[in-house]
């Protein structure tokens, strides 16, 4: 079965073949999916009645594609050769080079190259490269242009899905794919921003090993879809997060985000969908759980990017790195994308060698120029840190703060604590505790009845709330031992920021 591609892919690619352009670059691992594209073109250059299409490749040489002449020509697989033979001939063409990049190095492929471009007005020859990474030397780049393939849209994702469904009617004696019109709509939707060739793996892993599509089937399907895409391994995935819908605090974000939530899952079009929202707040307030919340109320995968690892010691690498991981958001989408400590990533000093302002730059160009249902949860401990280009208005919907939980909030950290630990407390003894620990952060509360558990233990005593609150006696919360750090967060957020809570 040939790989389908969607007319107006067929026609930009024509379009630009016939702009007199002698290097077309195709960055892509779709392979079959390009070669099916140029192989079907009927294409006349300018000055010629047809034009043929060749391909080559370092293994076999050169053949020609777009009608069967025989085998490959074995002396024309050298980089060379095959350059020189080009150069050589008198007839338009059209030659496919794959996987060429790691001969772009030699000085002798390049002047050949060169020759090819600059003699284009004599003898119309077009070489496109394809290959997963593409780099040209600078003196080609003014010679050359750069095609987009695009996936395989919504039309070829439901062709290659009916494709796989046939195969196991036609292995089981006629026996139907068992499933429902939403979850095929659901597979359909999810299988985007895949080549065909992952698209149809991907298909085959959902329908084959029974029979039958489900929507239980989607969170397998995304975890592996999250694999393929993830090559950088910048991003960590999460797909369970409805759980995090319903903890405690934050009241206010969790009725800002319910809000929202009919414009980012589509059921009300006529609103623009949110675009994230940053948080500041107190070390150990929550945050996290606020970034899974959000993933958790809106129904979707949560993708966690660690900035530390974008960075690279090369000059544009952590750019490059950026943009891919960003790119990987996009495809996973609809999703939430959790930067967590985001100041760590962008903050610029004297010190700085202009990395982190490029970094800032590529992605405060994404978070403008986006259009897919990415939101973004921004974590943020140190105001002092992040670029006033980050925090104006227009850049996130809101800005909350997140901080030190009051009374009641403490009490539900507690009980929520005490009941994963099977430590039983009473509800008198919860608010008892919950007044003790006035001041401290919801990871230190946790911790207290974590000390208890080894305090108890020690002991060779059942666990009780009278460990818990020796535990929160003995121990200085981060709002003492720091107190006027966290007094100059809390005076800049009250009149610059929503409260979480």
């Amino acid at each position: 079965m040939k790989t389908p591609v969607p007319p107006d892919t067929r026609t930009e690619l024509a379009t630009l073949l016939r702009s007199r352009i002698p290097l077309v670059l195709i960055e892509t691992r779709d392979e079959p999916r390009a070669l099916a594209l140029l192989s079907n073109l009927s294409l006349k250059l300018p000055g010629t009645a047809y034009t043929p299409v060749f391909q080559w490749t370092v293994t076999d040489g050169l053949r020609r594609v777009d009608i069967d002449l025989g085998g490959a020509q074995k002396h024309n697989a050298d980089p060379a050769e095959v350059l020189k033979s080009i150069r050589a001939t008198d007839k338009a063409g059209i030659y496919v080079l794959l996987d060429f990049h790691p001969f772009l190095a030699d000085p002798v492929n390049v002047r050949l190259l060169k020759d090819i471009c600059q003699g284009y007005a004599q003898t119309a020859r077009t070489i496109v490269f394809i290959s997963h990474e593409l780099s040209l030397p600078r003196e080609l780049e003014h010679f050359a242009a750069r095609f987009e393939l695009a996936f395989p849209d919504r039309a070829e994702r439901q062709q290659i899905v009916e494709k796989v469904a046939n195969e196991w009617m036609q292995t089981h004696s006629g026996s139907r794919v068992k499933t429902d019109r939403t979850a095929l709509e659901l597979l359909i939707e999810n299988l985007s921003g895949l080549s065909t060739s992952d698209t149809e793996r991907l298909a085959r892993q959902a329908i084959l090993d029974d029979g039958a599509l489900h929507a239980s089937d989607l969170p397998a399907l995304m975890q592996a879809k999250y694999e393929l895409l993830n090559r950088s391994g910048v991003l960590s995935f999460e797909y369970d997060t409805a759980r995090f819908a319903d903890l405690g605090g934050m009241a206010r974000l969790k009725d800002w985000l319910k809000q929202r939530r009919i414009a980012f899952d589509g059921s009300a079009p006529h609103l623009d969908a949110p675009k994230g929202v940053l948080l500041l707040g107190v070390q150990g307030c929550g945050k996290s759980v606020a970034a899974r919340a959000a993933a958790g109320i809106y129904g979707v995968p949560l993708l966690r990017l660690d900035f530390a690892a974008i960075h690279d010691k090369y000059v544009g690498e952590s750019e490059r790195n950026l943009r891919e991981t960003l790119a990987t958001a996009d495809l996973m989408s609809p999703c939430v994308l959790w930067i967590d400590e985001i100041e760590k990533g962008v903050a610029t000093g004297d010190g700085d060698s202009g990395t982190s302002r490029r970094v800032l730059g590529t992605f405060l160009t994404w978070l403008a120029e986006r259009d897919t249902k990415v939101f973004v949860v921004a974590t943020a401990n140190d105001i002092s840190a992040l670029p006033p280009e980050l925090i104006r208005k227009g850049r996130f919907d809101e800005i909350f703060f997140v901080d030190l939980p009051e009374a009641a909030v403490r009490a539900d950290i507690v009980r929520i604590h005490a009941r994963k630990r099977s430590v039983p407390v009473s509800e008198e003894q919860i608010s008892a505790l919950a007044h003790a620990s006035e001041g401290f952060s919801g990871a230190e509360i946790e911790q207290a009845i974590v000390s208890a558990l080894y305090a108890a233990h020690a002991s060779k005593a059942p666990v009780s709330a009278a460990h818990i609150l020796s535990e929160i006696r003995s121990t200085r919360p981060l709002s003492r031992v720091m107190a006027e750090k966290i007094g100059e967060l809390r005076d800049w957020a009250a009149e610059r920021t929503v409260a979480a809570d």
